[in-house]
C-alpha cells in the first residue's frame, strides 16, 4: 500500500501547485510589481505607488496616488518617418510610470519619504527617449491612414492577457488611454492582462505579435 500512496501524494502536491499559481495568475501578487520581499515595503505590495490616506490629490491619473513624481525633461524619440510628431513630453500615464523608471526618483520615495533605493539598470530608462518606442501620441484613424504601416484603432481588434484573464476590443478601446498611445498600451502595470512572466507585457512577444498588433509590416 505505501507503494502505491507515494505518487498520489505527489500527483495532489503537483496540483496544488498548479492550483496556486492560477490563484496568482493575473494579479499583481508574485509580479514583477510585487515589492513585498524588499526591506523598505513593510511587507506591502501597493505601497510604493498608492496610499489610503493623505495621497497626492495633484495626480488626476491615478488613484490614491503615493509616489514622488519625476520633474525630469526628457529628450524625446525622433524620426524623419514619424507622422505622430511633434512629440510632446511624457504626461498622464506615462510619466507615472517615468517616476521609478527614468531612474532619477528613488523607488522607495513614496509617502512623502526621500528613499534611497534606486531602480535596477536594467529597468532604467534614463532620460533620453530618443532610442525608446513613442508615446504621448494620438493615434487615430487619421494617424492610421497618413502613416500607412499601422492599423486603423478604431476597427483592428486584438486580445489581451492569456488564459481566463483575456479581454478582447480593438486597439482604441484596450490599449489607448485618452485616444493616446503610452507606456500602458503595451505594458501592464497591475500584472492583470500579462502574457508570459517578463515585462509585465499585455500581448505575445513571440513571432513579435505585440508590434504587429498595431503595426501592418
Amino acid at each position: 500500500m505505501s507503494s502505491l500512496r507515494t505518487p498520489i501524494r505527489l500527483s495532489l502536491g503537483a496540483l496544488l501547485l498548479l492550483a496556486a499559481q492560477s490563484l496568482l495568475a493575473g494579479t499583481i501578487t508574485g509580479s514583477l510589481h510585487d515589492f513585498t520581499s524588499k526591506n523598505w515595503s513593510g511587507g506591502r505590495i501597493c505601497i510604493a505607488c498608492h496610499v489610503a490616506h493623505k495621497s497626492d490629490t495633484s495626480v488626476t491619473d491615478a488613484p490614491l496616488w503615493s509616489h514622488t513624481n519625476s520633474t525630469q525633461t526628457y529628450t524625446l524619440y525622433s524620426s524623419p518617418t514619424l507622422n505622430a510628431g511633434p512629440l510632446a513630453q511624457p504626461s498622464g500615464l506615462s510619466k507615472l510610470c517615468m517616476s521609478c523608471h527614468d531612474g532619477t526618483v528613488a523607488v522607495d520615495s513614496f509617502g512623502g519619504m526621500t528613499g534611497t533605493t534606486q531602480i535596477s539598470a536594467v529597468n532604467n530608462l534614463g532620460t533620453s527617449l530618443a532610442d525608446d518606442h513613442p508615446i504621448g501620441f494620438i493615434y487615430n484613424t487619421a494617424l492610421a491612414t497618413a502613416d500607412g504601416a499601422l492599423f486603423d484603432p478604431s476597427t483592428k481588434a486584438v486580445t489581451i492577457g492569456s488564459g481566463s484573464q483575456t479581454k478582447s476590443g480593438t486597439i482604441a478601446s484596450l490599449l489607448l488611454f485618452n485616444g493616446k498611445l503610452e507606456c500602458s498600451s503595451c505594458h501592464d502595470v497591475h500584472n492583470t492582462f500579462t502574457v508570459g512572466t517578463s515585462h509585465l507585457v499585455k500581448l505575445p512577444e513571440a513571432g513579435s505579435q505585440i508590434c504587429l498588433s498595431c503595426h501592418n509590416k
